[in-house]
C-alpha cells in the first residue's frame, strides 16, 4: 500500500489551523496551531499553548488545514 505526503497549505492560509510534519536533524517532527506569518521561505506556527514554532518551508514534508 502506498501513501503520498502532500503540501496543501500556501501563504494564503495564514491565519488558519494547520498541521505540519517537517524534516529534523533527529527525524521528524510535526506541529499543530495557526500559521501565523509565511514571508520570506519562513513559517511561523504558533501553538495553542502559545509558543511559536518557526521553520524553513524548505524542511516541510507534509502540511494541511486542520479544523479549529
Amino acid at each position: 500500500m502506498a501513501f503520498h505526503l502532500v503540501v496543501s497549505i500556501s501563504a494564503e492560509d495564514v491565519g488558519r489551523r494547520v498541521s505540519v510534519r517537517r524534516r529534523c536533524p533527529e527525524g521528524f517532527r510535526d506541529v499543530v496551531g495557526v500559521l501565523e506569518s509565511w514571508s520570506g521561505g519562513v513559517l511561523a506556527v504558533r501553538r495553542r499553548d502559545g509558543t511559536l514554532v518557526e521553520f524553513s518551508e524548505h524542511v516541510m514534508v507534509a502540511a494541511k488545514v486542520v479544523p479549529g
